[in-house]
């Protein structure tokens, strides 16, 4: 964990929040690519037959050779979380897939468009220069942006359960994404203990002397009982004096991109989650024109590879190609989901509904590769296309499985409130589940994406999923 040289009585100034980190970077990005359009163009012009000119940047690029810089900008959303923006490796992966996609939208544009009528050198000194620059403009941004000076100092006010439970969050993240100073608790047998790692140091009374002397930034608010009214004056004086004041399960969802269901109240579900959860209707209309089109996309490309994956399954272990199940869908409506098969005929014949595992001896030699790379997903857009799924969504279960997790994880049938999808905030940030605890984490991505969900954020899953495939980081 970083840590602090305070110097008592001086604020730092340059404590930044995360949409302000992610507004540096898209700044950073955005500057990047479109130097990147004229590294291009140079490069370009340096045929035998061309001078690199203002006349030639006006007149030879296309309209749409400036609008490369945008997608580029679109294809980095996964690195625009900013913990993943803090890792090295992250960045290198997210980039690299980024250009690979970059290259491969222009190789099928290009073969498919008229002979030499797309700038082949202007397009590739794009995206090399791109990929590049914003390696180097991202390593600058880890080594200068994630250094204690821009870092807010954290008080956690409350150290039972909640308090605790995100201290525990907080240790297993890396980089840290804020300073935590320590807890604050009315419970005297708790001063000047640890927990977590973190130290409590000191009570309510003590809350504004702690602000100064520690340069205290940001608080909190970690109790899930009721609040003494000296503890909301306290936090009202803070906030007051500057210092931004944060609930937990707000933080959480901030820091993990989950809910943190087994802290929420029984009634959770009505006293806030179904307002967030509604969609307007240009939501809904948008989200239903994009599942169509990517519907066809997906079935298109679905009959091209159709003859070399029946073809392995067929080598392989026989018959059927075709896998199909009943699962629930939108309000818990039964619907029948169509998969290619990657596990042994009749792996479930014995009626028997249960999740996947890693080293699952039903999966066959071919179906580890399909699940791999995601093509036995292909066919369910099918399912897409006739409107019983979304391309994002949680994943959709059997309805045995269903009724059998909900006795056991709360809230886990609000799930249903939406379509399930071929791929969604809980695939792309969690994979497969094979176990109870495992499937409630997955249900804390859904109800998180249930809650937010929106159209650049549907996007952001579907160019993360693209970037999966690539990577062949399915089960």
């Amino acid at each position: 964990m970083a840590d602090f040289k305070t110097i008592p009585g001086k604020q730092f100034f340059w404590r930044i929040n995360d949409g302000e980190r992610r507004f540096i970077l898209l700044v950073g990005d955005l500057i990047v690519s479109y130097f990147s359009i004229f590294v291009a163009i140079y490069f370009w012009s340096k045929q035998d037959w061309l001078t690199f000119s203002w006349e030639f940047i006006q007149t030879r690029p296309d309209w749409w050779f400036y609008f490369l810089p945008l997608l580029w900008v679109i294809l980095l959303v996964e690195i625009y979380d900013v913990r993943r923006a803090a890792h090295r490796s992250k960045v290198i992966q997210s980039t690299t897939i980024a250009a690979l996609i970059s290259l491969g939208l222009y190789l099928l544009v290009y073969f498919s468009a008229a002979p030499n009528s797309l700038p082949r050198r202007g397009v590739a000194a794009f995206i090399v220069s791109s990929f590049l620059l914003t390696l180097l403009w991202r390593f600058l941004y880890i080594r200068i942006f994630t250094t204690p000076m821009f870092m807010r100092r954290v008080l956690i006010v409350g150290c039972g359960r909640a308090g605790v439970t995100l201290a525990s969050v907080l240790r297993h993240i890396w980089p840290p994404p804020f300073f935590v100073v320590g807890f604050i608790d009315d419970d005297q047998e708790k001063i000047g203990k640890e927990f977590e790692g973190y130290p409590v140091v000191g009570k309510t009374s003590d809350l504004q002397d702690i602000i100064k002397k520690e340069q205290i930034s940001d608080i909190v608010f970690a109790i899930s009982n009721e609040m003494s009214p000296e503890t909301f004056q306290e936090l009202i004086q803070a906030e007051e004096s500057g210092v931004e004041i944060t609930t937990m399960p707000v933080l959480y969802e901030e820091l993990l991109g989950r809910v943190p269901i087994l802290l929420l109240k029984s009634d959770w579900i009505l006293r806030s989650f179904l307002d967030q959860a509604h969609t307007g209707s240009f939501y809904n209309a948008a989200k239903r024109i994009l599942d169509i089109m990517g519907g066809f996309v997906g079935i298109w490309f679905m009959i091209i590879i159709f003859p070399f994956v029946a073809i392995a399954i067929l080598m392989d272990s026989g018959w059927p190609i075709f896998y199909t199940q009943d699962r629930l869908g939108l309000r818990g409506k039964e619907f029948r989901i169509i998969k290619f098969r990657t596990m042994v005929k009749g792996a479930q014949k014995d009626g028997s509904e249960r999740m996947a595992t890693q080293a699952d001896d039903r999966i066959t030699r071919v179906g580890k590769f399909l699940r791999k790379s995601h093509l036995d997903e292909f066919p369910q857009f099918i399912n897409i296309f006739r409107g019983e799924m979304s391309l994002v969504g949680p994943r959709a279960e059997q309805t045995k499985l269903v009724e059998n997790l909900q006795k056991d994880i709360p809230f886990y049938r609000a799930r249903l409130l939406v379509k399930p999808g071929a791929t969604g905030w809980a695939q792309v940030n969690y994979g497969y589940a094979s176990t109870v605890e495992e499937t409630r984490i997955k249900l804390e991505y859904d109800l998180y994406y249930i809650k937010r969900q929106n159209l650049l954020m549907d996007i952001s899953i579907i160019l993360r999923t693209i970037g999966s495939v690539f990577g062949l980081r399915g089960l």
